[in-house]
């Protein structure tokens, strides 16, 4: 399976132009260090419980969404990459008196953003719904693979900008990178060998 870094294709995507971006696709590993709703269990059932991972920007708002057949947030998201990246710092007085230095601090997150998702499960009023993956046996020691194919817009990223302050002498800049389409399956691999142990489509799995 080819893999490569979140970065690595979205910088490739963000160079093409915007009309040769729709229906790129790519296979893309989860980070699950940074899914704390991930889970399995001792007869190797994963679980990844989505009711809380919200893409919360403005272009995923449905404010007209009926509660009954819709979501207020339409676009979901998996957790790709995140990578920090240190700037030079700089003195500054936000203590008038006591100069400081401060840091500046940048951190780049990566998400695949996908829509689809009740093509692979049922949509309900539960916090533990989201994807069941029947693997063959337990595995301590997993890659969770996205394959995913991209839409119209690829891509989209937002900044949020926190401020030094005395008692926090840190400049904090937050970029969300955002490659956005549909999921078309869900793999899991063996951590170690990268063999694949299950997949699931839509309203399919099969197991290896």
């Amino acid at each position: 399976m080819n893999l490569s870094a979140a970065t690595e294709w979205y910088a490739e995507v963000q160079a093409l132009p915007t009309e040769l971006r729709a229906g790129l696709r790519h296979a893309l590993a989860i980070d699950l260090a940074a899914s704390p709703d991930f889970s399995g269990d001792d007869s190797g059932v994963l679980r990844y419980r989505m009711a809380f991972n919200n893409v919360a920007e403005g272009w995923s708002w449905q404010p007209l969404a009926r509660p009954e057949a819709e979501d207020y947030y339409r676009w979901k998201f998996f957790p790709l990459q995140s990578v920090r990246e240190e700037r030079p710092s700089y003195v500054q007085e936000e203590k008038i008196g006591e100069p400081q230095q401060t840091r500046v601090e940048w951190r780049y997150d990566y998400f695949l953003a996908f829509d689809n998702l009740y093509a692979f499960y049922p949509r309900v009023a539960d916090d533990d719904a989201g994807f069941v993956i029947p693997v063959s046996a337990a595995n301590t020691s997993i890659r969770l693979v996205a394959l995913a194919v991209l839409g119209e817009p690829a891509l989209s990223e937002s900044t949020t900008f926190w401020k030094a302050i005395h008692a926090r002498p840190v400049d904090f800049t937050l970029k969300k990178r955002y490659l956005i389409g549909a999921l078309e399956a869900l793999v899991v691999c063996d951590g170690a060998s990268g063999r694949e142990l299950a997949r699931i489509h839509p309203q399919n799995w099969s197991a290896k």
